[in-house]
């Protein structure tokens, strides 16, 4: 990181969020300023700081403290550096959060506490002296300095609590201890980065923001068991992390921490290397990942054997998620105990959640085990958007299921939250209002799963099919006595006969939408009726006379032609030439249009 103590400096969030908002046309118009004798101050990088909602953030760090400024596109930028370096003024109408004053959104940070994410939107991801500044590579470090064994890696990994934060839920230090246990001239050490749940990001962002901090992951469980090599299996729509991850391993290598046998440790020497996947949703299960490594279409296979006894290539290997591995260094850094004070009894430490749907602040949030949805929902991510009801949360992706808002309550642990019928999942949190019709969205996750299955079972190659062929017919209006009955049947043969996690899990949002809004499938089959008013064949529109001023806009949009009446006089909608488009219903400024 090229800085200079002297100078302020101001630091942009160049993550995928940041990109995406004009962060790196932000970027340019500051180097612009720079050019202007009037500024003096360096100029700097970063990822994702979680505020997703805010981005492009600019952070300025100098003697008025540490002040973020939110929204700051490239044309909104120049106002504001102008403002605190020329008036010596902090822009408050912008700032989101300072060290000596209160921002517009502390309380996004209140009650977070960040361990995987500790230094994304911290440090220049592309810095490797930046992240062995903030703390990068200490641990494997300590673990060469004071001669710890590979034994007791395991045991204060075992200790700290840390479970697999893929979904799972497997005891981290158990599955080393496994994977250990094997015999073999060769072992493997992969990361799960395969992230594909709809809604999911956190480690995109993880990995956009400490590339470092997941590689010395690696190379402490690549110690644990006995490994000399690592794989990243990475989606390649995630372009950036793929990029960060190959400059933070060639930095690793040329200082001497991967490659070659690593300063003291009386050999050790570990590799890595980055696999780019091609996105499909099978290959977040841990054997199709290995076949797809070894050159193989990515399908699952039977278990056992499990990895950690023949894996990649036949050999032990060991895989756990991006999240995973972001938090071994801390835990050995800090001591298993102090990682085993966040959490409940049987979910320790923290948890990394995606916020996005129907949320006012979407992003990442990093908060201990056992806080509650509505904590997450209410408290961080702001509540709802426009200020309607909260309806239900989807937690888990495909794989999980939805959590009416009358559970809101519910901790999230892993214990409690597969008592609701839905899954930790990697971490994926989408946030549902009342306009959301729930068959709509388990339609949706269906036919997600139905597109990504492999079709290597016919449980789940057939039965996701005509589970989503019911629910399409049930949208539509053509839904029939018996359906319900029908889904809940394939649901569970699919459940208990399909080979790999996808397919076990497919029916998740059928199975829990039917548990807590059951009686918005009976309203579409029964009555022929969408209560959220979202199917649109369920939909009738017509217009309220007494509202009407007869301002034709409607009729002028309406693409079918359906809507008749001249200027200041009611309009009527022909019912059968209606198409349900809902053009009238979007257009109309008097509430005149009416949706039953």
């Amino acid at each position: 990181m090229e800085t200079s103590v002297q100078k302020p400096r101001v630091i942009v969030g160049l993550g995928s969020c940041g990109i995406a908002a004009g962060a790196a046309k932000t970027y340019d118009k500051l180097q612009q300023l720079l050019s202007s004798p009037e500024f003096d101050f360096s100029l700097e990088r970063t990822s994702c700081v979680g505020m997703c909602y805010k981005e492009p953030l600019v952070e300025i760090c100098d003697s008025h403290g540490r002040v973020i400024y939110g929204d700051m596109t490239a044309e909104k930028v120049e106002a504001t550096i102008r403002k605190h370096f020329l008036e010596n003024e902090i822009d408050r109408e912008n700032a989101v959060s300072a060290e000596k004053f209160d921002g517009s959104e502390d309380y996004f940070f209140a009650g977070q506490v960040k361990i995987a994410l500790r230094n994304c939107g911290m440090i220049d991801p592309e810095s490797l002296e930046a992240s062995e500044q903030a703390g990068a590579y200490a641990a494997i470090k300590k673990i060469v300095r004071e001669g710890i064994s590979p034994a007791e890696v395991i045991r204060m990994v075992t200790e700290s609590g840390l479970r697999g934060r893929g979904g799972g839920g497997f005891p981290t230090g158990l599955k080393w201890k496994f994977a250990a246990q094997s015999e073999s001239d060769e072992k493997y050490i992969i990361c799960n980065a395969d992230e594909g749940d709809p809604g999911a990001f956190m480690d995109r962002s993880l990995l956009e923001g400490d590339p470092h901090a997941v590689l010395e992951g690696m190379m402490i469980g690549g110690y644990a068991i006995g490994a000399s090599k690592g794989y990243i299996y990475c989606r390649a729509e995630y372009p950036l992390a793929i990029k960060r991850l190959n400059i933070a391993i060639v930095q690793a290598r040329d200082k001497g921490y991967l490659g070659r046998p690593l300063e003291g440790s009386n050999g050790f020497s570990f590799d890595i290397v980055v696999k780019e996947g091609a996105g499909a949703f099978v290959c977040g299960e841990e054997t199709a990942l290995i076949a797809s490594i070894e050159g193989r279409r990515g399908m699952p296979r039977k278990r056992p054997p499990f990895p950690a006894v023949s894996g990649l290539w036949g050999k032990p290997t060991n895989i756990n998620n991006v999240e995973t591995w972001a938090n071994v260094p801390w835990i050995i850094n800090h001591g298993p105990a102090a990682y085993a004070a966040y959490g409940t009894e049987k979910s320790k430490g923290t948890k990394v959640f995606a916020l996005t749907g129907k949320i006012r602040n979407g992003g990442l949030v990093e908060v201990p085990m056992g806080v509650t949805i509505n904590d997450i929902i209410f408290k961080l991510g702001g509540g709802i958007k426009s200020g309607k009801a909260f309806k239900a949360v989807q937690l888990g992706g495909p794989s999980g299921g939805c959590i009416p808002a009358s559970l809101g309550h519910t901790p999230v642990d892993y214990d409690s939250v597969n008592a609701t019928g839905a899954i930790m999942g990697s971490g994926g949190m989408v946030v549902m209002d009342e306009t959301t019709c729930m068959v709509d969205l388990a339609k949706f996750f269906l036919h997600f799963t139905q597109e990504e299955s492999c079709g290597k079972c016919t449980f789940c190659r057939v039965g996701t099919k005509r589970m989503l062929e019911i629910l399409e017919r049930i949208t539509e209006g053509k839904g029939q006595a018996g359906d319900i009955e029908t889904l809940e049947t394939l649901a569970v043969q699919i459940k208990n006969n399909s080979l790999c996690g996808l397919g076990q899990t497919a029916p998740n949002p059928v199975l829990t939408t039917l548990r807590y809004f059951r009686e918005e499938y009976e309203a579409h089959i029964h009555d022929h009726r969408c209560p959220a008013r979202v199917c649109k064949p369920l939909l009738h529109y017509r217009i309220d006379p007494a509202r009407c001023t007869g301002c034709t806009v409607c009729a002028a949009k309406c693409p079918a032609e359906a809507i008749s009446g001249g200027r200041k006089t009611v309009h009527h909608i022909n019912q059968e030439a209606c198409i349900q488009c809902g053009e009238c219903y979007q257009v109309c400024r008097f509430e005149a249009v009416v949706v039953e």
